[in-house]
C-alpha cells in the first residue's frame, strides 16, 4: 500500500495478515516523510519503506490502541536513499503504527538513558537506543544481537520437550520493576545459569536464594530470567510467504510469569533484534503458564504479541529427529515393510505398526518417541526421523533405490550415494563378532500364579513376565496384572512333540531362504500355519484347561509374549513378538498359546535375532496369562526419567485415547505426548505438552491433572525398584519404560515394565 504526507507522523492500523489503513496523520514532528510504501514482510512482519533525507534518521513506532503508549520499535539514520523500518516483533492478532521523521540536530533519548538514539546507534554492538542497559566491558555478554551471526555466537545447544539440540540464548532482565528495566543476552556457552551471570558480570550481590525469590514465581519480582530459542524446522510461517523457522521467548516452565512481565520482556528483547526476519513468538512452555494466560485472556486478547502453543509449533514441524546418527542402504521409497532387511533404508508414507530391522527410517507422517518402531531405532542405532512430504523430496527422489549415506541429526537430513563397501562396513561394525545363546531355564515344568514367580525366574518365564510379578508386589492391588507364567519348557515340549525343531533346520539351511528376504519371509510365513495347527501334548492341555478354569468365568485372557530375548538390558525386543487375547467362546485356551508360540518365527524376529547372532533355536517362547480388559479411557507408555534434562527428576509420557496404541498407532494418529518433571516450581509437578491427540475433539490432556500426577509417583517406585533389583544404581541412563492405561473407572493400571534402552 503507498501514500503520502507532507511532514509528521503517518499513523497505521494493521490487523495481523491483513493491509495496513491510513487512521490519522498528525503533524509533531519535522521533516518530509514523501510516499510510503507498507507491507508485511516475508517473515510475517508490519514494514514500510520510504524516502530519506540525511539530517534525519527515522523511527518505527507501535502501540495496541492509537491512544497508546507508542513504542519505538525499529531505528534507521537517513542517506539521501530509501530506507526500510521494519518491526522484529512478529504481526500479532492487531497493532497500530506510525513512522516519523526525527532531525539529527533534535534527537530523541527513546529508552531515557541519558544518551541520545544517535549517539547510541553509532556504538554499533555496545549501544541499543530501545535499551537503556550499559553494555558490560566483556563479550560473555550483549545488550544488543545486530545480527543472526551474533545469536549464533551467543547460543549453546540444549535439548527441550518436542525438540532436540536446538540453539538456545538466555537473556536475563534486571530492573523489572522499575521505570528503565534493562536487558542482557548471556553468552550461553560460558553462562548456562542466570545467577551466575548476574554474579560475575552484572556485580549482583545477594546469595542464591535472593536471587530466586526475586526472579521466579512471583509478580513482584525484580528480574526476569528467559531464553530465546530458535525452531529451525518450523514451518507455520506468518502468511503465505512465510519463511521457515521460528524463535520464542520462553521461560523457566514452571514459572507462571504474568502478562505485564512477559509483555516487558517481550518487547525489550525482541527490539534487541533488529535484523529479525522469522516469526518471532512468546511460547508458554508449561501447564502454569498456559493456565495463567487462560486466566488474562482478556489482556492478550488487545496485546499486539505473537504467541504460539506447544501443539501448533510441533504441529507445524515439517522434521523432526527420532534417533540421530548415520548409516548406510539401499534407499527403499514408499516399498511398504515386507522383505526389507538390515541393508535397506526405508522412506514411509505412514509410521508402521511394525518393522523388521532396517538400516534407517524415515517416515512422512510424525512419530512418536515412544513407538515400538522408534523404541527398536534407539536399541538398534538405526537413524530415524520424521521428514514432511518425504516421498515427493527431491533429494530422496533423486537417490531411490540406490545405495546411499544417510545422516540424520538436529539441523537436518543428510544424503549421498555410498558405496556397497560402505554398507557392508557399517553393517559389520553393528553385529555382535561371536554367536549367544539366549538363557532357558527348562525345569521348571508347571503354569505357576504371578504370586509364585521371583525377580530372578525371569529364566523359566521371560522378563516380561517376572516384571510383571515384581509390578504385582510393587503396587497396590488392582494396580498392576495378577495372573499366570507358562515357562518355557511348554514351548520346548511342543516343538519336540511335532518335530519342529528338525524341520526349523532344513528351512533356514535352504539356499533361497538366506539368500532371498522374500523367500524368508513366505517360509517363515509358512512354518508359523504349521506351528498354528500343532498337536499341543496331552499333558500342557490338561495344565492349560485347569489354568484357563480358574479365571472368573466370562473373563477373556490376554495371552502375551515372554521370550528369553526380549525385555532385557539393552535389548527390548519391542514389537518382535505377538500377543492374542483368547475369548470365552473360543473353546480350549492352547489355541491361543500356539498362536502366541508361533509368533516366535515372526519374520522381523528372526532377522533381529539373526543380526545380533542369537541362535533361534535356543531362543525360547513363555507366555503370560492375565484378564483382558476393554474399553479403557486411555492407554500409554511412559518413561521412568527425565529424557529433556537428567539434571531434573521427571517422566516422559505418550497416552492415546481408548485403546488406540502408542506402541503399534494407527498410520496417521498423533498420541499427546509430554514431559512431566520436579521443577522448582509451586507445585510438585509440572506438565509440558508437546502433542495433544489427534483422536481428541479439543486441544486438553487425555489425563486429568490427579492422573498424570499419580503416574509420575507410581513411576519414581517404579525406578527405584527396578533400579535395585537390576543393580543399577551406578548407571545414570538406568530407567524403565512402562505400559499403562487409564480403565474407564479412571484408575491408573500399570501393564508392564522392561528396561530402557538409551
Amino acid at each position: 500500500m503507498k501514500c503520502g504526507l507532507s511532514r509528521g507522523w503517518f499513523v497505521f492500523g494493521w490487523l495481523a495478515l491483513g493491509v495496513g489503513r491510513l487512521v490519522a496523520g498528525a503533524a509533531s514532528l519535522g521533516g518530509s516523510l514523501g510516499e510510503l510504501e507498507v507491507e508485511a514482510s516475508a517473515g510475517g512482519h508490519f514494514q514500510a519503506a520510504l524516502p530519506s533525507a540525511a539530517d534525519h534518521y527515522y523511527l518505527l513506532q507501535r502501540a495496541d490502541s492509537l491512544a497508546g503508549p507508542w513504542l519505538s520499535v525499529a531505528l534507521q539514520p537517513g542517506s539521501g536513499a530509501a530506507v526500510v523500518l521494519r518491526d522484529p516483533a512478529s504481526m500479532a492478532r492487531r497493532a497500530f503504527y506510525r513512522v516519523g521523521a526525527v532531525p539529527l540536530t533534535a534527537p530523541l533519548d527513546s529508552d531515557g538513558d541519558g544518551l541520545d538514539d544517535v549517539a547510541e546507534w553509532k556504538l554499533g554492538t555496545l549501544g541499543n537506543a530501545f535499551n537503556p542497559a550499559v553494555a558490560p566491558a566483556t563479550t560473555d555478554a550483549a545488550i544488543v544481537m545486530t545480527d543472526p551471526v551474533r545469536y549464533e555466537k551467543l547460543a549453546h545447544r540444549d535439548n527441550f520437550p518436542g525438540a532436540a539440540d536446538v540453539r538456545e540464548v538466555k537473556f536475563l532482565i534486571m530492573g523489572a520493576n522499575t521505570a528503565a528495566p534493562r536487558l542482557y543476552f548471556l553468552n550461553t556457552n560460558i553462562h548456562q545459569y542466570h545467577f551466575y551471570f548476574a554474579e560475575d558480570v552484572l556485580g549482583y550481590r545477594s546469595d542464591l536464594t535472593t536471587f530466586n525469590n526475586e526472579t521466579y514465581f512471583s509478580d513482584a519480582r525484580r528480574q526476569i530470567a528467559g531464553s530465546l530459542i530458535y525452531y529451525p524446522h518450523y514451518a507455520g510461517g506468518a502468511g503465505p510467504s512465510g519463511l521457515s523457522g521460528l524463535f520464542a521467548m520462553e521461560f523457566w516452565p514452571s514459572d507462571a510469569v504474568g502478562f505485564g512481565h512477559v509483555r516487558m520482556a517481550y518487547n525489550l528483547v525482541s527490539r534487541a533484534l533488529p535484523w529479525m526476519d522469522r516469526r518471532l513468538a512468546y511460547h508458554p512452555a508449561g501447564l502454569s503458564q498456559e493456565t495463567r494466560m487462560e486466566s488474562e485472556a482478556a489482556q492478550w486478547e488487545g496485546a499486539a504479541i505473537d504467541r504460539i502453543s506447544s501443539a501448533e509449533l510441533f504441529a507445524s514441524s515439517r522434521y523432526s529427529v527420532l534417533n540421530p546418527g548415520v548409516s548406510f542402504g539401499r534407499l527403499v521409497v514408499g516399498g511398504g515393510t515386507t522383505a526389507v532387511t538390515a541393508r535397506d533404508i526405508v522412506v514411509l508414507a505412514t509410521v508402521p505398526a511394525d518393522l523388521s530391522r532396517v538400516a534407517g527410517i524415515i517416515t512422512a507422517a510424525p512419530q512418536t518417541p515412544l513407538s515400538h518402531i522408534n523404541l527398536k531405532a534407539r536399541q538398534n542405532q538405526t537413524p530415524n526421523c520424521y521428514l514432511k512430504e518425504a516421498l515427493s523430496d527431491a533429494r530422496i527422489v533423486a537417490l531411490a533405490g540406490k545405495l546411499v549415506r544417510m545422516e540424520v541429526g538436529s539441523d537436518g537430513l543428510w544424503l549421498r550415494e555410498a558405496s556397497a563397501a560402505e554398507v557392508e562396513a557399517r553393517l559389520e561394525g553393528l553385529r555382535p563378532k561371536v554367536a549367544t545363546m539366549p538363557v532357558r531355564d527348562l525345569a521348571v515344568v508347571s503354569i505357576r500364579p504371578l504370586s509364585a514367580v521371583a525377580f530372578s525366574g525371569s529364566s523359566s518365564v521371560g522378563a516380561k513376565a517376572a516384571n510383571v510379578a515384581e509390578l504385582r508386589r510393587l503396587l497396590p492391588a488392582g494396580l498392576s496384572p495378577d495372573g499366570y507364567a507358562v515357562p518355557f519348557s511348554f514351548y520346548d515340549a511342543f516343538m519336540l512333540e511335532n518335530g519342529f525343531y528338525a524341520y526349523a533346520k532344513l528351512m533356514v539351511q535352504e539356499p533361497g531362504f538366506r539368500g532371498d528376504a522374500a523367500v524368508r519371509e513366505a517360509r517363515l510365513s509358512e512354518f508359523r500355519a504349521l506351528l498354528k495347527a500343532g498337536t499341543v501334548p496331552v499333558a500342557l492341555r490338561s495344565a492349560l484347561a485347569a489354568t484357563q478354569a480358574a479365571f472368573a468365568p466370562g473373563v477373556a485372557i490376554r495371552c502375551r509374549s515372554s521370550t528369553n530375548n526380549e525385555d532385557l538390558p539393552g535389548f527390548n525386543g519391542a514389537g518382535l513378538y505377538d500377543s492374542y487375547t483368547h475369548r470365552p467362546d473360543e473353546g480350549s485356551l492352547h489355541k491361543t498359546v500356539r498362536q502366541v508360540w508361533a509368533s516366535l518365527w515372526n519374520f522381523r524376529a528372526f532377522e533381529e535375532r539373526d543380526f545380533y547372532r542369537i541362535d533361534h533355536f535356543g531362543a525360547a517362547m513363555a507366555v503370560l496369562l492375565i484378564p483382558n480388559t476393554d474399553d479403557e479411557q486411555a492407554n500409554g507408555v511412559a518413561v521412568s526419567k527425565n529424557l529433556i534434562d537428567p539434571n531434573w527428576r521427571g517422566y516422559y509420557v505418550n497416552v492415546q485415547k481408548g485403546e488406540e496404541l502408542i506402541t503399534n498407532p494407527g498410520q496417521t494418529v498423533i498420541p499427546e505426548e509430554f514431559l512431566i518433571a520436579s521443577l522448582m516450581g509451586l507445585t510438585r509437578y509440572e506438565i509440558q505438552h508437546v502433542s495433544y491427540s489427534s483422536l481428541q475433539a479439543t486441544r486438553t490432556s487425555l489425563l486429568s491433572t490427579a492422573q498424570a500426577w499419580d503416574l509420575a509417583d507410581r513411576l519414581s517406585a517404579i525406578q527405584n525398584r527396578f533400579r535395585s533389583l537390576y543393580n543399577a544404581w551406578s548407571d545414570p541412563d538406568f530407567a524403565m519404560e512402562v505400559e499403562f492405561k487409564i480403565t474407564q473407572a479412571g484408575k491408573l493400571f500399570i501393564k508392564q515394565a522392561r528396561p530402557w534402552v538409551n
